[in-house]
């Protein structure tokens, strides 16, 4: 009689090397975005202890933004030059200092300039981690991993203000700061030792080794720029960071507790609310991109987000704003993967992560433009005006992506390869 051998169940398709790969980055991501979910209630509070204003106070948050738009391609050509596991253990060691930095922070300047070091190093494992899973993937199963990734990224930076408030209350604000640096420290800890070199996957080697000396940075952005629909599914991305941080994390919160009497225990519930229906939503949205398409998912959930804003827009009561949170809850979890399955698909043999780069490059300007823009235009108009505005700018990505990019995955080809894999494992197991 045969000795048995230990079962091996896939995982969204992958086997072997590739599914310890993915749930290795699951472990990792965790760890790095319940850090980052731990000090998002502390930030404004501890920047404020300083004594400054307002503008200073949105500051601290706007520059961890500008950061990871600033690092992005770069980040994408360290991947590409040194390997994806050497990044994502830079930027856990990076992330590492600068919240150790803010914890210990002796002034205003001292705090700014060590979220700039922090977001930086969220450049770093943000274009890392989604280079990974784009090397372990194929076009017929890419989107159920990245949106296994992308659920459990979404669980963590929800449940991470949690401890974060109960360790402020406890112990002092600057003690978020410092869980998450040890986090951090375990995400480093994990990218060194239990990830695997994936540079090269893409490629056919499947050794790890390099597969040659990358292209000199012009002529990596002149290439990217002609490939069709790079910039718009860069452009869809810049619309959803926009609408998040602009009006979801800013115009929101504040016209709902001014016109609807809203206070932070309803508005932490319903933002809650988001993250939850977004995990529950996260794999099946990965199927339908692997079943149906890319953009199939990405134009009506870009269309269902810009509806959300409108329905925060006129929200008459308490049971509305719920109704609006889940609606963008739904276009969340359907599209959250979608995108970057498609930019990955799309991306060069040898450049996924300078691709990956340029893409994050683009959606993260949303990051830092739209609490600056949406913010203005609620004061000097109204916050309905602004939540109008974010929807029109997404309509109009969504628009134009439905109209210019080419569809990166052919619905007959996904049945055939299914197909084989199913007759493959058949076989396996016979």
């Amino acid at each position: 009689m045969r000795p048995r051998r230990p079962l091996a169940f896939p995982v969204a398709g992958l086997e072997g090397q590739r599914r310890e790969t993915l749930l290795w980055m699951c472990a990792l991501i965790a760890a790095n975005q319940l850090g980052f979910g731990a000090i998002v209630p502390v930030v404004p509070l501890y920047a404020e202890g300083f004594g400054v204003s307002e503008s200073a106070i949105g500051l601290t948050i706007g520059v961890y933004g500008l950061a990871r738009f600033a690092l992005n391609v770069p980040a994408g050509r360290l991947a590409d030059r040194h390997g994806r596991r050497r990044l994502l253990a830079l930027g856990g060691l990076v992330t590492v200092a600068g919240n150790l930095s803010c914890a210990v922070a002796p002034g205003y300047l001292a705090f700014l300039g060590a979220r700039l070091i922090a977001g930086a190093g969220a450049a770093m494992v943000l274009t890392g981690g989604q280079t990974v899973l784009a090397d372990i993937s194929e076009p017929h199963n890419r989107g159920r991993v990245m949106a296994i990734y992308q659920g459990v990224f979404l669980f963590a930076v929800g449940a991470g203000p949690l401890p974060g408030g109960v360790l402020a209350a406890r112990f002092g604000l600057a003690t978020p700061f410092a869980a998450n640096a040890a986090l951090a420290a375990v995400a480093l800890l994990v990218a060194w030792f239990r990830v695997p070199e994936t540079r090269g996957l893409r490629g056919g080697r499947g050794d790890g080794s390099s597969i040659g000396a990358p292209l000199p940075l012009r002529a990596q952005l002149s290439l990217l720029r002609a490939i069709p629909g790079f910039a718009l599914v860069g452009l869809v991305s810049f619309s959803v960071f926009f609408a998040r941080t602009g009006a979801l994390f800013n115009v929101v919160p504040l016209d709902a507790e001014r016109r609807l009497g809203l206070g932070p225990d309803r508005l932490g519930l319903g933002l809650g609310l988001i993250s939850l229906v977004g995990l529950l939503l996260a794999y099946p949205s990965g199927m339908m991109v692997d079943r149906f398409g890319r953009k199939t998912v990405i134009v009506p959930a870009s269309l269902l987000t810009a509806g959300s804003m409108l329905l925060f827009a006129v929200v008459p009561s308490w049971g509305w704003f719920l109704a609006a949170c889940v609606v963008w809850a739904v276009a969340s979890g359907i599209g959250g993967a979608a995108p970057a399955a498609y930019a990955a698909d799309i991306a060069p043999t040898g450049m996924t992560a300078a691709a990956l780069g340029g893409y994050r490059m683009i959606a993260d300007a949303g990051y830092v433009i739209g609490p600056i823009l949406l913010g203005a235009i609620a004061d000097l108009v109204s916050p309905a005006a602004a939540l109008a505005v974010a929807a029109l700018v997404v309509t109009a990505s969504a628009l134009a992506f439905a109209s210019g990019a080419p569809e990166t995955l052919s619905p007959g080809i996904v049945r055939a390869r299914s197909a084989g894999d199913r007759a493959g494992g058949a076989d396996r197991r016979s």
